[in-house]
């Protein structure tokens, strides 16, 4: 198929982008800047420059495509608001894929946003969702929840540098999903007409509070952790005067999510039907231990072949 992917320079959208060419789709990449993007070109993908807060750009990204896969959403470098991009971008995309019989269209949302409407993110995709739920569009709704790579600069790099690992509110178990799992199935659901205007669950295979995501941390780096645990009251004042400043809306809007992450109820889903709907195998998920047990072995092997370089550089240095 040919397929459009926005947000192709993400975390998961860079991972969409490469399970679609690996099974043999011919992938377009819609960026705001392509310079930043080449690794796409490289790859095998298409890019074309394109932004959702520019309709007439999308239009142009839309011309002969078959589907379009969703993973964009506000960084926190963007100067708008969260609503301006997750919301109004949104809307331009959906509008222009009908103007442009663009039928097939995937969507990363969000798990339990419904439960959670008072925060920003939650209620722009819940709000999405019911627009394409009334569109007549042929939409796969992914409800995700928090990825594996984020394990790796809220825990694993803070313990690896003897830094404080800064958490907060009640310990929430997340069943984290690695990008490339979330991926296999975004790019399934092109091949498996079941998952055609229907909402899943896509979640990792356990769920972990941040005691437990520390501990496998420690384990893995052989390192005791310094872990701090910010009071809600102290996150709900920073909101606060975040939101009192104009630019500081996005960070306000973010520290909102706290109520999600740090709220106590655990985030994650049965699988089941997932997994059937997208004919994928349950046993190649990753498991977020063996994930962080590479990571860190990669890392450490590494600062072994680092401390083994250095070492050789010294040498040389000495008269004799």
């Amino acid at each position: 198929m040919q397929v459009l992917v926005v947000g192709g320079t993400g975390t998961l959208g860079r991972q969409i982008a490469r399970r679609a060419l690996d099974q043999g789709h011919q992938v377009r990449c819609m960026v705001r800047s392509p310079r930043k993007a080449s690794f796409l070109q490289e790859w095998g993908c298409e890019l074309t420059r394109g932004d959702l807060l520019e309709p007439a750009s999308l239009d142009y990204a839309l011309e002969g495509q078959d589907a379009v896969i969703d993973a964009a959403t506000a960084r926190a470098t963007d100067n708008h608001s969260i609503y301006t991009i997750d919301w109004s971008g949104k809307l331009n995309l959906i509008n222009a894929c009908r103007a442009a019989a663009v039928k097939r269209f995937i969507f990363v949302s969000l798990l339990d946003a419904e439960k959670h409407r008072s925060v920003p993110l939650m209620e722009i995709k819940y709000c999405t969702e019911q627009l394409l739920i009334e569109s007549d569009l042929d939409y796969t709704i992914l409800r995700c929840v928090a990825f594996m790579q984020g394990v790796i600069g809220q825990f694993a790099m803070p313990v690896l540098e003897s830094q404080t690992v800064w958490v907060s509110g009640t310990p929430t178990p997340i069943a984290y999903m690695n990008t490339q799992d979330v991926a296999r199935f975004a790019v399934a659901s092109l091949d498996h007409p079941a998952t055609v205007r229907q909402a899943f669950a896509v979640v990792g295979p356990r769920a972990w509070n941040t005691g437990e995501v520390t501990q496998l941390c420690e384990k893995y780096s052989g390192k005791a952790a310094r872990v701090f645990r910010v009071r809600p009251v102290l996150i709900r004042l920073m909101q606060g005067i975040a939101a009192f400043f104009e630019p500081g809306v996005n960070v306000a809007e973010r520290l909102a999510f706290d109520e999600v992450t740090g709220g106590g109820i655990s985030l994650e889903a049965p699988m089941d039907e997932s997994y059937a709907a997208f004919g994928l195998d349950p046993a190649e998920t990753t498991h977020l231990d063996a994930y962080l047990k590479e990571y860190f072995g990669t890392i450490l092997k590494r600062l072994r072949e680092l401390d083994v370089d250095l070492a050789k550089d010294a040498k040389k240095k000495l008269p004799f």
